[in-house]
């Protein structure tokens, strides 16, 4: 007895001796370095921020309280919000497994059996054995193959994490705009409806003045016509609305309903925003990070690949006690340890093209980052250039606006007193309705501009706690 307690002594120390040279083994493989990606000097030629617009929380940024309250609601009950959500808790599950690979096996199993023979009929005999014994069973991480394994599995949660990020950052830009698209339509059809009335009140006129022998019958058709087109106008931008509204009810997670929303202001906005470091912007945009974390990934499964054609090192131990009698199990001390060296020999090079495949994934996941990098950096310009164009335009439009109102103002007037006739005086109508809708469709360009700006800075994924 006491030399099996020797024994599993010894056992037990060089077990210790094991997981201490584990620890402290060389991890063989490249490690993730960043790349080299050569950013230019400013997001934006001749302009270099500190600050940026994306680091205002999106609550902040969107100061419609009711814009708040969907896209609030969007991100609480959005499916792929959701789906995300659910596919980081699987991701940190599997990156415990990996973690957990690092690490011996304990496991512990009781038995019993009894064995009945007889040969011939002449030799009865009868075997019984219990036993009660615990299992460790531990592959030493020698060259780096698990811990390998360990950091493909963190990259991948992470991934997980900014994935979830990035669609946040692209629900709150969705929901904003669909927002500022569905005022815009209101408005829109506010104006149609007030030159319905407008029309109605000419066709009026036009009829009095055509019976009272002062104009033509023409003038009072044409008037005709014009009330007519303008009816037209409508049944599409109600049909238009309600789609608006379903869009908005499906991001957020709900049946089609009526969405409650505010007016279209005029936005009081300065011509020139911070936008930041390039290197900022690399940490700012969610999406940036996913690529990297693939990246990442990508670099650990070239480690893997790597280390799976050395040998690799298994121990089993097992203590416990044993006996064929059951009063006597506990006085009975039972040990076993082995270790087992598996290494390839002769496979075909089938290794050695796995090794080769993997880092040609790398290879290719570099260039998607590198690329990737490049779409944004495209993606901020063109915001940016979008934004002080549509700046401009909605200000032209807004003196078009002004224009066509004083003229329509004059022409109406001189009609009235006889100067010029009803056809003049529908060719300034059209004139102002156009404007009108003109500048009501400016002034939303101009809102969704900057909402796109502000999601191509990276901007909506961050300050989640927000409450109403």
């Amino acid at each position: 007895m006491r030399s099996k307690i020797r024994m599993s002594g010894i056992a037990g120390r060089a077990v210790v001796i094991l997981v201490a040279f584990s620890l402290n083994s060389c991890m063989l493989g490249k490690h993730y370095k960043e790349l080299d990606l050569e950013l230019p000097q400013a997001v934006v030629s001749g302009a270099v921020d500190s600050l940026t617009l994306a680091d205002m929380e999106w609550w902040k940024f969107y100061t419609d309280t009711t814009l708040q309250a969907l896209i609030g609601k969007t991100l609480a009950y959005n499916k792929d919000m959701l789906t995300a959500a659910a596919r980081i808790k699987e991701m940190a599950a599997l990156k415990r497994i990996k973690t957990a690979a690092l690490l011996p096996e304990v496991s512990a199993a009781a038995s019993g059996d009894r064995e009945h023979t007889d040969y011939n009929g002449n030799d009865l005999s009868i075997d019984r054995e219990f036993g009660i014994k615990g299992k460790v069973a531990w592959e030493l991480d020698l060259w780096g193959n698990l811990r390998w394994g360990r950091e493909k599995g963190i990259a991948e949660y992470l991934q997980s994490v900014e994935s979830r990020r990035a669609m946040q950052m692209m629900l709150v830009a969705e929901v904003a705009t669909a927002y500022y698209e569905l005022v815009a339509l209101d408005n829109e059809l506010a104006i149609v409806k007030r030159t319905l009335d407008t029309r109605k009140e000419g066709v009026h006129q036009a009829r009095l003045r055509f019976e009272g022998g002062l104009t033509s019958e023409t003038s009072y058709q044409q008037a005709q016509v014009e009330l007519a087109s303008a009816a037209t106008l409508i049944p599409d931008l109600e049909k238009r609305i309600v789609e608006k509204e379903n869009q908005i009810a499906l991001l957020a997670g709900e049946y089609p309903h009526a969405i409650a929303r505010g007016t279209m202001d005029i936005p009081d906005i300065p011509a020139d925003l911070p936008v930041g470091l390039p290197s900022e912007l690399l940490k700012r945009r969610p999406d940036l990070r996913v690529a990297e974390q693939k990246l990442i990934a990508a670099n650990a499964a070239v480690g893997i690949a790597y280390t799976d054609r050395f040998p690799r090192l298994t121990i089993n131990f097992t203590y416990g006690v044993e006996n064929g009698k059951l009063s006597q199990l506990l006085g009975s001390p039972y040990s076993y340890m082995i270790g087992s060296l598996t290494s390839p020999v002769f496979g075909f090079g089938k290794k050695k093209a796995a090794y080769k495949a993997q880092q040609a994934v790398y290879e290719q996941e570099s260039l998607q980052y590198e690329k990737k990098v490049l779409e944004v950096f495209k993606e901020v310009n063109d915001a940016i250039v979008s934004y002080r164009s549509i700046r401009e335009t909605c200000q032209l439009k807004r003196n078009l606006e002004r224009a066509a109102k004083k003229y329509v103002d004059l022409a109406q007037l001189q009609y009235l007193n006889g100067v010029i006739n009803y056809l003049d005086v529908l060719d300034a109508q059209r004139k102002y309705f156009d404007a009108q809708i003109g500048l009501s469709n400016a002034v939303r360009d101009e809102y969704t501009a900057l909402v796109e700006l502000y999601k191509a800075l990276g901007g909506g994924w961050s300050g989640s706690d927000y409450s109403s």
